[in-house]
């Protein structure tokens, strides 16, 4: 039996799994993150993801029994910034990923001095929001007591992996989001930049996230269930776990994680540079992948279902469902949170035009399903126009994550996209993923081994379809015809973050 661990932005879950990928148990634990000013996003290690961590291994241990497991691995939301001193203790909150928006003047410095076609050509993309980078900066120049203090920087599944084995890795796929820290044409170390970025911190030893890295140390076990002695895995970030569990290695093979945020995989068979997407190292050693994503999805409809009394989520999206594809005219830019790809603008924010006395809670939760929809369709439009040395439109659109329980918003982003979406068996996601990840590096299973099988196809409807081509060019340019605004207020917002 195999323990998949994935710490997510709204909760930590777990997976027991045989060797043939067959579910015996699961656990899970919510949490929320911690936004101490517009635009920043944190989370505390020691006081949110290990004790979750422990929770739901102890659970999982509980039902399944000790002597079962042969493996552990962890995955979790990426890349994020976790400084700690030399014995892993974090100095700081952990600093998430592209939702945090705090390092633009990182950025913008570290992009002249390097060089924006430097970049690109060392890291294939540019620096934003998402890159750990500018981060890492950002607490160097702005809390310099907490830098000096740190020895060592990790990403989420890296710091609970050596939390458990006592070991301070990074595995390729986390340090290829580690820009400009790590050099992706080359799939090492850019030696020059890390060592001018981090200082004096010390430089993790890189692995693949299969790989065994250490075993369950002692007090790790005590704290969590696990036996000692159990080889760990490396882990990677959450949305390429849960990439490989559904079985998306192929380059005709597009991704589409339905989680806090929508997140967007595509398989390549080498290193590709395409303006505005993410190029990254893969799961397997030596692959590549195109990613995207969007700053809320899942997170966004909370915050609808909060905003709008608590009702229960069930009846709210019946409300939803009861309204008509365009939300009868109420359209919403989802960029509460900024936005990742593909305007890449952590001072983006929200917009609704169209608002009327008619709407209700039903036409919001509607209006914001859609408004992700129409994100998700401008990244597949980015993912078919990738150079002519790969498919030119991925064939096949595999849907994962939590989101896909909801048949009203898979529907949405069919019709939206145009496109069919397979929905696998198994929708658990990152933590399956982790499990799998786990059985292959210890041996167990093949390096080829795939536990997906089709579960449904959601098709779109052609109706709605042509409904929702009239609507897109006013989502598209909602962006451009308000970012000025967007800004100024911003701007207004963080004074008055400041003068409290």
């Amino acid at each position: 039996m195999f323990v998949g661990l994935d710490v997510g932005t709204g909760s930590t879950k777990g997976v027991a799994v045989t060797a043939d990928g067959r579910v015996l148990a699961t656990a899970s634990r919510p949490h929320r993150m911690s936004m101490p000013r517009p635009g920043w996003a944190e989370m505390d290690p020691e006081g949110a993801w290990w004790p979750d961590v422990a929770a739901v291994s102890r659970e999982l241990v509980a039902e399944v029994g000790a002597e079962a497991v042969a493996g552990v691995c962890v995955s979790g939301m990426g890349p994020c910034l976790v400084l700690t001193d030399a014995d892993g203790r974090p100095v700081r909150p952990a600093v998430l990923y592209g939702i945090d928006g705090r390092a633009g003047r990182q950025i913008a410095s570290l992009t002249e001095r390097l060089g924006a076609e430097a970049v690109r050509a060392r890291c294939g993309k540019d620096l934003t929001s998402q890159a750990v980078g500018p981060k890492l900066l950002w607490v160097r120049e702005e809390e310099p007591e907490a830098f000096a203090r740190a020895r060592r920087w990790w990403g989420l599944s890296s710091w609970v992996a050596g939390r458990l084995t006592g070991e301070y890795v990074l595995d390729h796929q986390s340090a290829s989001q580690c820009d400009p820290l790590y050099d992706v044409a080359a799939a090492d170390w850019a030696d020059d930049w890390l060592d001018d970025v981090a200082g004096h911190l010390e430089r993790p030893r890189l692995v693949w996230p299969h790989e065994v890295v250490g075993t369950v140390t002692a007090a790790a076990a005590s704290e969590t269930g696990l036996p000692q002695g159990v080889p760990v895995s490396a882990g990677t970030v959450d949305a390429w776990a849960e990439a490989f569990s559904v079985g998306v290695r192929d380059t005709d093979d597009v991704m589409l994680m339905y989680g806090s945020t929508m997140f967007l995989v595509r398989p390549l068979d080498h290193f590709t540079v395409r303006p505005g997407l993410w190029s990254t190292m893969g799961v397997h050693p030596g692959s590549r992948t195109l990613a995207a994503g969007t700053a809320t999805s899942g997170s966004l409809v909370r915050w609808v279902h909060d905003l709008t009394g608590g009702a229960p989520l069930g009846s709210l999206e019946a409300e939803a469902a009861a309204v008509p594809a365009g939300a009868e005219g109420l359209v919403l830019l989802p960029y509460f949170a900024g936005e990742r790809t593909p305007v890449q603008d952590p001072r983006a924010r929200g917009v609704a035009i169209g608002l009327t006395l008619r709407h209700g809670r039903g036409h919001v939760l509607r209006a914001a399903y859609e408004g992700i929809a129409f994100g998700v369709r401008q990244i597949l439009e980015l993912f078919d126009t990738v150079p002519p040395s790969h498919p030119a439109t991925p064939s096949r659109l595999v849907a994962v994550g939590g989101g896909t329980q909801s048949a009203l918003l898979t529907q949405v982003v069919s019709d939206v996209c145009g496109r069919p979406q397979v929905v696998p068996e198994e929708t658990i996601g990152a933590s399956y993923g982790s499990a799998l990840l786990s059985a292959i590096g210890t041996g167990s299973v093949a390096p080829e081994t795939d536990w997906a099988n089709v579960g449904r196809v959601v098709e779109p409807d052609p109706a709605a379809c042509e409904r929702y081509d009239r609507i897109y060019p006013v989502f598209t340019e909602m962006y451009a015809d308000t970012a000025r605004h967007m800004h100024r207020l911003a701007d207004l917002a963080d004074e008055d973050a400041q003068s409290r």
